[in-house]
Parts: C-alpha cells; sequence; structure tokens
C-alpha cells in the first residue's frame, strides 16, 4: 500500500521529473565501462604485478608448504576417488596413447636411453648381477655335488676334505666342455687355412694329426692348469684343488702322469675312477699314478 500511496503522490509529474536522470544513467554506462577497461584493467594488472614481485607470495608459498595445504588437497583428492577416475580417463584417451608413442620414438628418449645403458654404473651394476647369478649358481652346483658325494662310497669323518666321485665327475665335465670348445676354434681356423692352400693329403695323415692334435690339446689344457694353479677351471667351480700330499700343486711331470692316466681311466666307461667310492682318500688311478690328492677348497657352504 506504500508503494502505490507513493506512487500516487508523485504521479505522471514525477516520472517526468526523474526521466532526465534515467536516461542520463543509461548513457553513462558505456563510458564507464571505457573508462574501465582504459584506466582501471591496467592499474590492477600493475598493482597485481608489484605484489608477486614482493615477497608476498614467498611467504604465501611458505605458508602453503609448512601447513601441508598441497598435502592435504591432494590426500582428499585421491581419497574421493576423484583422481582415479582423472587418471583412467586420462589413460583410456586416444591422446595419450599418441603422447606415449610420440616420446618413445623421441631422439631424446633413444639418446637418454642409450646414455643411461652405456652409463659405468649400469654395467657395474650388471656385471655385479651377472657375476652374483654366476657365483650363486656355482655355488649350487657344489652343494648339491657334495651331498652326493657324503651318500655315494666310502664315508669319512667331517675334518676330512678328499672330494667325492661327485663333485669331480662335474668338475671333468666342464673341463670337458671348455676343451671341446678350444678344439672346435682350432678346427675352424685349420679349416680356413686348408681352404687358401688346399687339403693335405692323404687323407689319414690329415686325420692322424687332427686326432693328435685333439689330444695335444686336452694334455696341454690339463697339465698347463694342474702345475700353475692346481686347479683347472672347472675345478674352480666346483671349489677343488689339485695337490700332492705336502699341500703343494703337482709338477709338470706329475700332471702329464696324470693327464694320461686320466685318458686311460676315461677309455673303460670310466672305470678307473671306482676307486674314489672305496678308497679312504678318495683317489682314483690318476692320483696312484701321479701321487696326488683331490680335495675341497673350501668348507662346504
Amino acid at each position: 500500500m506504500a508503494g502505490d500511496n507513493r506512487r500516487s503522490r508523485f504521479g505522471a509529474a514525477g516520472r517526468l521529473a526523474f526521466f532526465p536522470a534515467r536516461v542520463a544513467a543509461r548513457a553513462s554506462r558505456g563510458p564507464l565501462e571505457a573508462a574501465a577497461d582504459e584506466h582501471l584493467v591496467p592499474e590492477l594488472s600493475r598493482l597485481i604485478d608489484r605484489a608477486l614481485s614482493q615477497s608476498l607470495p614467498e611467504e604465501l608459498v611458505q605458508s602453503l608448504v609448512e601447513h601441508h595445504v598441497v598435502e592435504r588437497m591432494a590426500t582428499e583428492f585421491a581419497a574421493s576417488g576423484e583422481l582415479d577416475r582423472l587418471v583412467d580417463q586420462a589413460l583410456a584417451s586416444p591422446r595419450a596413447d599418441e603422447l606415449v608413442d610420440k616420446i618413445v620414438n623421441s631422439e631424446e628418449m633413444r639418446r637418454a636411453i642409450r646414455e643411461i645403458v652405456s652409463s659405468k654404473e649400469v654395467r657395474d651394476a650388471v656385471t655385479a648381477q651377472t657375476a652374483g647369478f654366476a657365483e650363486e649358481l656355482a655355488g649350487e652346483v657344489r652343494a648339491g655335488a657334495r651331498r652326493v658325494d657324503n651318500r655315494v662310497g666310502r664315508k669319512q669323518e667331517p675334518a676330512v676334505r678328499f672330494a667325492g666321485v661327485a663333485t669331480r665327475a662335474a668338475a671333468l665335465g666342464i673341463d670337458a666342455f671348455l676343451i671341446l670348445a678350444i678344439l672346435t676354434i682350432v678346427s675352424g681356423f685349420v679349416a680356413l687355412i686348408t681352404s687358401l692352400v688346399g687339403d693335405l693329403r692323404p687323407a689319414w695323415l690329415a686325420g692322424l694329426l687332427l686326432g693328435s692334435g685333439g689330444l695335444l690339446v686336452a694334455v696341454g689344457y690339463l697339465v698347463l692348469f694342474w702345475s700353475s694353479a692346481g686347479r683347472t677351471p672347472g675345478m674352480h667351480l666346483l671349489g677343488l684343488r689339485l695337490r700332492r700330499p705336502s699341500g703343494e700343486p703337482p709338477s709338470v711331470g706329475r700332471s702329464i702322469v696324470r693327464a694320461i692316466g686320466t685318458w686311460i681311466s676315461i677309455i673303460p666307461m670310466f672305470a678307473g675312477y671306482l676307486p674314489v667310492l672305496f678308497d679312504s682318500r678318495r683317489r682314483g688311478v690318476p692320483d696312484y699314478l701321479a701321487g696326488t690328492e683331490v680335495v675341497y677348497a673350501e668348507p662346504d657352504g
């Protein structure tokens, strides 16, 4: 009712009196907006730049860090499940596949991979892992062979360190493989020479020389390692050592005799190693001939 009274009080004359003010207000909106764009917005930008250049942003960031604001926001974001949804959505996007392919196939990524692979740290890590795996595998083989040694043949006191037939057979098998590899390399070298100068005549002479050469390589392999280190590579992997009763490695002469004895013992179905099962020092025919014995180089693991 008050509104009706007021409207009736002014009437048409009042509306007519206020009409110029309304027209002026509407007309002034355009210049006001232009003035704001021309003066107010640049001034606000200048004030924002000045605020950011002062210590306030650093203090604000420090306050955010001290109060763990970002961590709380991330925790709440993850707890709500929104983070998982956004990640799944991003991974399912075809744009994500294109981005991954672009990154993987980029020259920068390839260069980074080459630098990482060729770095000294990676090489040292791979070498250490390989050496550790080889040592672990050799340790397992040694432990298994020694368990068989203790079950097969004559029982011994724990303090006795003479190697049994299983460990010696495993070491001999490794050495036979290495000798075969050396013979393969030598045979390839000989085949290369014969392809250049022609085959050796007569054929029986070539076969004799080839067989004699193989025997010499095998004997040389065994004699070299026995007389110098007291162990072949196969014996080293299995933790064995060849020695005289005095503890010294055999001489070159004794090593030659033992190599010949090894060849003799192998021919009749390895019968020359049967005494290892019954002898108190676990010696075979090669050991009897050369006056040697095979012992474990270190205690059982």
